[in-house]
């Protein structure tokens, strides 16, 4: 069935934080983690239109297009288009009646959007989404305890704070962003991979990226980390094999002696 077809039959769910209640998203992620970019973005811009008020997938038509240039290697490639969608996706989010699915694609907006903002050089609004991203996933959490999709946002929170240089984290100290904690980020990514449900690949990824960063601080874990994060790749690449960002990486990040 072609893709835009499957949306059409697929749009009959709630805003629940479940893929099993948001099949139509399940199968756009499918696609874009398949490697095929241009057909994920052309997907959710579809599903985007058909319900102006929904916030999540205007996120993942934004998500569409880092991935894309992720694998062109062009950090600045529809840099703009990104930026739009995903502060539609907020303005959407932020007018949803309260209560956890507002809060949880609030926050997974923002979350792009730190890293979008960071990316861009940006620092200072990257960290006020990023705070502003944890303190609406700290409102899902307390509601519901068993928000896996919740730890990816978190995780990267915790840890960028955490590896951060000394000069940044006292700036994050006075700023009221917190100190981080590596550990803890990592730990929160690996459940990420593990309990989530629509973020368990890009969880995966993100952790393996942050494993090889943590291999290169670590020599005497080096070969241990990056074996890990290799493996968290090499079943990604299994599941989705014409997905080009992770071929390089593994071609990039040889397999460590056991």
């Amino acid at each position: 069935m072609p893709l835009v077809a499957a949306a059409l039959l697929l749009l009959q769910s709630g805003a629940g934080l479940s893929g099993r209640d948001r099949p139509e998203l399940r199968a756009g992620l499918d696609t874009l983690y398949g490697g095929d970019f241009p057909a994920a973005a052309a997907y959710f811009a579809t599903l985007a239109a058909r319900d102006s008020a929904d916030a999540a997938p205007v996120i993942f038509e934004a998500g569409a297009y880092i991935w894309w240039a992720a694998a062109l290697q062009d950090d600045a490639y529809e840099a703009h288009r990104i930026d739009s969608l995903l502060g539609v996706a907020i303005a959407r989010a932020a007018a949803q009646p309260p209560g956890t699915s507002r809060e949880f694609w609030l926050a997974t907006a923002l979350g792009y959007r730190a890293r979008q903002r960071d990316v861009e050089g940006h620092s200072w609004s990257a960290a006020k989404d990023g705070k502003a991203m944890r303190d609406a996933y700290a409102r899902v959490l307390a509601a519901d305890s068993a928000c896996g999709d919740c730890y990816l946002g978190l995780g990267v929170y915790q840890y960028g704070l955490g590896s951060a240089g000394a000069l940044a984290r006292l700036v994050a100290k006075l700023v009221g962003l917190g100190s981080g904690d590596a550990a803890r980020g990592i730990g929160y990514l690996r459940r990420a991979a593990r309990e989530g449900d629509l973020s368990k690949v890009e969880a995966a990824w993100v952790l393996a990226a942050a494993l090889i960063r943590e291999a290169a601080r670590d020599p005497a874990g080096r070969a241990a980390l990056e074996r890990e994060a290799r493996g968290h790749v090499a079943r990604l690449a299994d599941r989705y094999p014409q997905n080009p960002v992770f071929q390089r990486f593994l071609r990039e990040v040889p397999d460590p002696p056991p």
